[in-house]
């Protein structure tokens, strides 16, 4: 299985998510992504900013991303547009 430096964004406490991307660039990563969408996009920023302004003076944004999903409805024929981003930190 391919090894994936991806950190998922959810509704957990920003600092879990902090935990995550340190552990990851402790384990040899030279590139973590942190990928969100809809309204975790804010607490993706603060992620990438919290990991890089206080515990990884090192490490750099690389790339931002990004882009717009459609969901489709279980039941009904609508769609919905979501918002997603995806912050590449590299070392």
């Amino acid at each position: 299985m391919a090894e994936s430096n991806s950190v998922l964004i959810g509704r957990k406490p920003v600092m879990n998510y902090v935990l995550a991307c340190i552990t990851l660039f402790h384990s040899g990563a030279k590139e973590v992504s942190i990928k969100a969408r809809g309204r975790a996009i804010s607490r993706a920023v603060d992620v990438a900013e919290i990991a890089r302004r206080r515990f990884l003076p090192d490490v750099k944004v690389g790339k931002i991303t990004i882009g717009t999903e459609e969901l489709k409805g279980k039941e009904s024929e609508a769609s919905t547009n979501v918002s997603t981003i995806e912050i590449t930190l590299t070392r």
